[in-house]
């Protein structure tokens, strides 16, 4: 008998409770991602496509008619502000009538300073002013760390001082 009262009571709350419908509203129209007559989805799917940048990219070069040249370990790509853009075993193409390289491979951004010595050999004439304004750079910065020169005596000060005898 218990149960069927309670039950009852379930159904005659459930009934008879006042639904606030703006707020339902709001509720619905929280998980419907289109617009009118669109299905209610819980979140937005968003389908990515990070290849087909990279199958543009192919079928271009291949209209170009490039092709792979062999052999190359590294590419260095030296910018203006001191940087270099690093490929290490790259995959290279090229096509010269379209006058046009292609380097694909995992690029690193380092300085300068720390291609050296291997890249000595590969810096043309700007490359090489910016790397001697480098090394003036660092001998201005090795003047300022040498060791003041110590100037009157530094016992002078403790003369000075009274001693309490207490």
């Amino acid at each position: 008998m218990r149960v069927i009262l309670s039950i009852i009571a379930f159904l005659l709350f459930f009934f008879f409770r006042k639904m606030n419908k703006e707020k339902l509203m709001a509720m619905q129209s929280a998980v419907r991602i289109g617009g009118k007559g669109t299905a209610r989805r819980k979140k937005k799917v968003v389908h990515k496509t990070p290849t087909s940048d990279d199958k543009k990219l192919h079928s271009n070069l291949k209209k170009l008619a490039v092709t792979n040249i062999p052999g190359i370990e590294e590419v260095n790509m030296i910018k203006d502000d001191g940087t270099v853009i690093h490929f290490n075993n790259p995959k290279v193409q090229a096509s010269v009538p379209a006058n046009t390289f292609a380097v694909i491979g995992h690029a690193e951004n380092k300085h300068l300073t720390e291609m050296l010595p291997g890249i000595l050999n590969q810096l043309g004439a700007e490359s090489l002013g910016h790397l001697k304004r480098l090394a003036d750079n660092v001998v201005a910065a090795d003047e300022d760390d040498d060791v003041p020169e110590l100037v009157g005596d530094f016992e002078e000060p403790s003369k000075d001082e009274v001693v309490d005898t207490r």
